[in-house]
């Protein structure tokens, strides 16, 4: 069986932000749930596109719609710790573009690697329901012009 394989490029990275694990992230083997892991790379989104004064659903003048998502589990995240996020943009084109999350906690003075993750984004009118042109504002700052 083939695994998912995320690669980050050499780039430097668009955003890397700090988000804690809470407890309702935990599941019952004592560690942080899959689900919890998706709904972290949607906060550090999030994070993003504020950063550039956006939000999903105005990112350049559309909508942000996620088509897929890929995660590769590298190790196990605990409650209390604070994850590293570090966030990169790729494969774009005229409607859409990869984000790349590289997830990670700091332990007994050394990173320790959570998940490997990617979303496919999708740029949407929801005006008319219909993918629409990725705004060139929004892809000049994920290119970190």
């Amino acid at each position: 069986m083939s695994r998912v394989k995320v690669k980050f490029p050499d780039e430097k990275p668009l955003l890397t932000v700090t988000i804690p694990v809470r407890i309702g992230d935990i599941n019952y083997g004592g560690h942080m749930g899959n689900d919890s892991v998706l709904s972290i790379i949607h906060e550090a989104r999030v994070q993003l596109l504020a950063s550039f004064g956006m939000t999903e659903m105005n990112a350049g003048g559309v909508g942000l719609i996620m088509a897929d998502a890929a995660i590769a589990y590298k190790g196990e995240g605990f409650y209390g710790d604070t994850l590293e996020v570090i966030i990169y943009a790729t494969e774009f084109s005229s409607v859409s573009f990869d984000l790349l999350y590289h997830i990670s906690a700091m332990r007994n003075g050394a990173k320790t690697d959570i998940a490997h993750a990617k979303t496919g984004m999708v740029c949407f009118d929801y005006n008319i329901r219909k993918v629409t042109s990725l705004p060139e504002e929004l892809k000049s700052r994920l290119e970190n012009l």
